[in-house]
């Protein structure tokens, strides 16, 4: 079995000072920062991009259980009637469990994110809403209840919010490739960094790799001896740059919770919930580490394999 490769000067202290890929020098702290940060951003991104994902099905189930009719108010037609009896006609649709009426006032307050508030409705011919709650155990029969809306009440129209799934899933999507995206070009900007450090650390210790050969040491025995101090490098930037983007979404969903009230944290819970990542998301950034990890030390061994290839050239 071949055996590790005994570097041409002593163990202990004076080894680990003068290594053949110094760790504890300028350089090596800073690959470990660079490291660190890169996968800080890389996690950050994929956990976005599980967020989204996410709040996407909660948004997109919960539309999916939901109906609403919407009645123009007429001034030959009593408007308290009509949602009686479209109540009615939906609460006998086969598929829907509750129909409810809302109130004057919950139907202007309906338009409070468009218009604002403060404004005086009570002139206007504001439409009144009925909110259908629909069977999870199967689909509900809208087309049904379309056709009997249009025979008792031609003002009443049937929204069924597929048009609304679309468009949340659409934007998901492009939210989620956006943030694949930046976080592919975050990984090959890092693995530039590591290939420039590697070819760094070659050409610096050239005279001793040089000796290596000379003593007989093959391009795989050298190559091992910087991908295993490569692979210490990324785990260590990698954990602490994993470590801070888990957090980082931990702080995140706390400060959530207490801005629970606030406008703005109500804009922010809708896109993106409560900011708290489920278990698959907490495992991508676990992943994440190790991967980072692993990329560094492979990287770094087939940087030295070329650069010693092309040197023998």
């Amino acid at each position: 079995m071949p055996t590790r490769l005994k570097l041409p000067f002593p163990s202990g202290p004076a080894h680990d000072s003068n290594p053949l890929a110094p760790a504890d020098t300028a350089a090596g702290r800073s690959l470990t920062l660079v490291v660190a940060i890169m996968t800080f951003l890389a996690a950050l991104c994929a956990g976005a991009a599980a967020l989204v994902a996410q709040t996407s099905a909660e948004w997109r189930g919960e539309a999916a259980r939901e109906a609403t009719i919407q009645l123009q108010v007429a001034k030959d037609r009593d408007i308290d009637a009509d949602l009686q009896i479209a109540a009615g006609i939906a609460e006998k649709t086969p598929g829907v469990s509750n129909a409810r009426i809302f109130s004057r006032n919950e139907s202007e307050a309906l338009l409070t994110p468009w218009l604002g508030e403060g404004l005086d409705l009570s002139d206007l011919p504001t439409p009144r809403v009925i909110v259908l709650r629909l069977n999870s155990e199967g689909p509900a029969d809208l087309d049904k209840l379309r056709r009997d809306l249009a025979a008792a009440l031609p003002d009443a129209t049937l929204d069924d919010h597929h048009l609304t799934i679309a468009r949340l899933g659409d934007m998901a999507r492009a939210v989620v490739l956006a943030a694949i995206g930046v976080f592919l070009l975050v990984l090959i900007a890092l693995g530039v960094v590591i290939a420039s450090s590697t070819r760094a650390a070659v050409a610096s210790n050239h005279d001793i790799v040089d000796i290596l050969h000379i003593l007989g040491a093959n391009d795989t025995l050298i190559a091992g001896e910087f991908r295993r101090r490569f692979l210490s490098f990324g785990l260590r930037g990698a954990l602490i740059g994993g470590g801070g983007a888990i957090a980082f979404f931990a702080f995140a969903q706390l400060l959530a919770g207490q801005w629970r009230a606030t406008a703005s944290a109500d804009q922010m819970q809708a896109m993106f919930g409560d900011f708290g990542l489920d278990p698959i998301g907490y495992g991508l950034i676990l992943a994440l580490i190790g991967g980072v990890a692993l990329l560094t030390a492979w990287i770094s061994q087939r940087t030295v394999f070329q650069y010693l290839k092309d040197a023998d050239g």
